[in-house]
């Protein structure tokens, strides 16, 4: 815990020094809550990114650049007047021992998971009531990844009875959506086109709760297959002296296929 305070006031200390109208960093002092906003976002992914392929040596400087961000923007605020890191720190540590009745307070903490996770929202739409967010979707955040948003939004809306008891009704309105995009790319509006393509990603992120699948992470894993499959077609060609385009797309589709089969031998 020594370590820990110290550490933690010495970066206090620096983001200060950094700030310092008169003898800081130029471009940390010309930042603002905007400018910073999308370095915290890229930063959350980072951390994820580490996580995901278990680099656990890259881990504590991730999280390092991802605590700066926070580090960052209470310092901004403190200079405002507003608040700082202590108050930072004290309001999640509040709502935590809040949120937890069972582990800091006098409820019984013989109670399974799920029962934890319904007394769980049952405290946060106390929290929502008492800021006056009483429509079922306020306080979903308009900065989380769009399919991350979408989840949030469609969960608030089956709390209240707003959802498709089964995955075949998805499927039907996935079906229906994608000939209303099919219709929207024939009429020509770019328009209506971006808002049907929306509408289906809306719905594939649907069939993926009810099937209770991260789209996010669903997608992640996509690209990253795409990535391996895609190098292995640029080994294949750079074997030969050449380069993707000095191929076509008949001889990269077969490489594909030989780098798909090659991963399935791999995993059986």
């Amino acid at each position: 815990m020594t370590d820990a305070t110290y550490e933690t006031g010495r970066l206090i200390g620096i983001m200060a020094a950094l700030r310092d109208p008169a003898t800081g960093c130029p471009w940390d002092i010309e930042q603002d809550f905007a400018s910073i906003a999308p370095y915290t976002i890229e930063e959350a992914h980072e951390v994820a990114d580490a996580i995901h392929r278990k680099a656990w040596d890259e881990l504590p400087g991730e999280l390092g650049d991802l605590l700066l961000q926070v580090v960052f923007h209470a310092q901004m605020a403190s200079e405002a007047g507003m608040f700082d890191f202590a108050d930072v720190a004290r309001a999640i540590s509040d709502k935590l021992v809040a949120r937890h009745p069972h582990v800091f307070g006098d409820e019984s903490r013989d109670k399974s998971a799920a029962q934890q996770v319904r007394d769980w929202e049952t405290i946060k739409a106390t929290e929502r009531a008492a800021r006056a967010e009483r429509g079922a979707l306020d306080g979903v955040a308009l900065g989380l990844p769009a399919l991350t948003r979408a989840i949030k939004l469609q969960n608030r809306a089956a709390r209240v009875g707003f959802d498709w008891p089964a995955t075949d009704q998805v499927l039907d309105k996935l079906a229906e959506e994608t000939a209303e995009l099919v219709a929207a790319r024939d009429s020509g509006d770019a328009t209506h086109l971006a808002e049907e393509m929306g509408d289906l990603l809306f719905v594939v992120a649907n069939l993926a709760r009810h099937l209770n699948i991260d789209p996010e992470e669903a997608l992640r894993a996509a690209n990253a297959k795409f990535t391996r499959r895609f190098q292995s077609i640029e080994a294949a060609l750079a074997r030969d002296g050449r380069r993707p385009e000095e191929s076509d797309l008949a001889e990269m589709d077969a490489l594909w296929d030989a780098a798909k089969a090659a991963e399935r031998g791999q995993a059986l």
